[in-house]
């Protein structure tokens, strides 16, 4: 290539990325101009071209850098993870605000491209009458397949026996819960979904729950990381986990036609949905709760003792619960302390909306920080203290807690 040849391609070279630069700053520019003639955008810090606020994010935990950050710009701020701006709720009034005064309007899910590929089918990443729809059938069906009722606690009692044995297999030393209580979770979930539960041992059943936490752990990694969903092989390691579980453990269903909402596809993939979900959520729950009574053997010891004074030596059932104030107060502080969806599933705006002053365009991407909600100082006396006393009343009884929001609120949550 001769001399002129080259600078001739360095120039049209130059001039793209000169243009491309260019094009850039317009649209920022415009976008925030735009931005102003609509209404007041919420406050937060400036963001880098392309980048956004990724640099001031500790992306390991972001929650954590959202609670610093709110501290400067107040319960509601924008970050731009990459060039996609969030607006982040902070604190119980905020959140509850949107989520349960303003649903319908902060009621729909961001759907990352990577979620795409699967939102058609799913209850946890959809949105519109598909997703109403399955989340109605869902919820129906497991009322009537004994959730919360005898049922269900049939089965849960069952499973505590062969967990019980798991534990005894290490004779009082020390040893790693995670697999035998997610074992246990998978199985109760199995018997409730799938009709049947699994020997700890069968290898099937080991690959379907480590899979299982496979898919949790890589669906945070894409919700929350800009630039893991530009890596082309996560959306499609992420489906071949899903769809794994799905036909191994899920029978052919003769369902409806495809242009309703009850065919093979879509019960399949939601039955799915519910496996995963349910395990992960209830499985580390449980591992919080052994961890805390450990760690705290005097509320250990109350708990024992009021179960010992008012039901004896027989097996706890849920009626008990009305009878265990103390018990029940130290179960949702579990989940409160917790805290284990920090960050709620990302939400979006479903229109334009101003909220609390600031404008909100449609289609903005909108992270309930939970995390706030369940350590909100003026809604908790000891907020970063295991304390069960906060769901006691001045007698001992057991109280609701408005704050209390371990998984979601308003009409969007999904009920554990």
């Amino acid at each position: 290539m001769s001399v002129v040849e080259s600078l001739l391609q360095f120039s049209s070279t130059g001039t793209l990325l000169g243009a491309l630069l260019l094009l850039l700053v317009l649209y920022l520019l415009s976008s925030g101009y735009e931005s102003q003639k609509e209404g007041k955008e919420p406050p937060g810090p400036k963001p880098l071209p392309l980048l956004g606020n990724l640099l001031t994010l500790d992306l390991t935990r972001p929650f954590d850098t959202f609670f610093e950050l709110s501290k400067t710009y107040g319960n509601i701020f924008q970050v731009f993870l990459g060039p996609r701006r969030t607006v982040v709720l902070v604190g119980y009034k905020t959140v509850k605000e949107a989520l349960v005064n303003h649903a319908e309007e902060f009621g729909d899910r961001h759907i990352s491209p990577n979620f795409r590929l699967m939102n058609e089918h799913v209850i946890i990443f959809s949105n519109g009458e598909n997703w109403k729809e399955m989340r109605r059938f869902a919820l129906r069906n497991l009322r009537d397949l004994g959730m919360g009722k005898r049922g269900s606690e049939e089965k849960i009692i069952e499973e505590i026996q062969y967990l019980k044995g798991e534990f005894d297999k290490f004779e009082e030393k020390p040893f790693d819960t995670t697999r035998p209580v997610n074992y246990a979770v998978s199985n109760i979930i199995s018997s409730i979904v799938y009709g049947s539960r699994f020997e700890y041992t069968d290898p099937r059943f080991t690959e379907m729950v480590n899979r299982a936490n496979e898919n949790v752990r890589i669906s945070g990694s894409i919700s929350m990381h800009p630039f893991c969903r530009m890596n082309p092989n996560l959306p499609k390691k992420l489906l071949e986990v899903h769809l794994w579980i799905t036909f191994s453990f899920v029978s052919p269903i003769k369902s409806g036609k495809k242009d309703s909402y009850f065919h093979e596809e879509n019960l399949m993939m939601s039955v799915t949905n519910l496996f995963v979900a349910g395990t992960d959520t209830t499985g580390t729950t449980l591992r919080w709760g052994l961890m805390l009574m450990a760690k705290y053997p005097h509320i250990q010891d109350r708990v024992q003792e009021e179960i010992d004074r008012l039901i004896g030596g027989r097996q706890p059932e849920v009626e008990d619960r009305k009878k265990l104030p103390y018990t029940d107060a130290v179960i949702h502080e579990t989940q409160r302390l917790a805290n284990i969806v920090p960050l709620n599933l990302p939400h979006m705006t479903s229109c334009d909306v101003t909220f609390n002053g600031y404008f909100i365009k449609k289609g903005t991407t909108v992270v309930p920080l939970l995390t706030s909600v369940l350590k909100d100082p003026s809604e908790w006396e000891k907020p970063n203290s295991f304390y069960p006393e906060h769901f006691l009343d001045e007698k001992g009884q057991f109280v609701k807690r408005d704050a209390f929001m371990p998984f979601s609120a308003g009409t969007v949550k999904l009920q554990h």
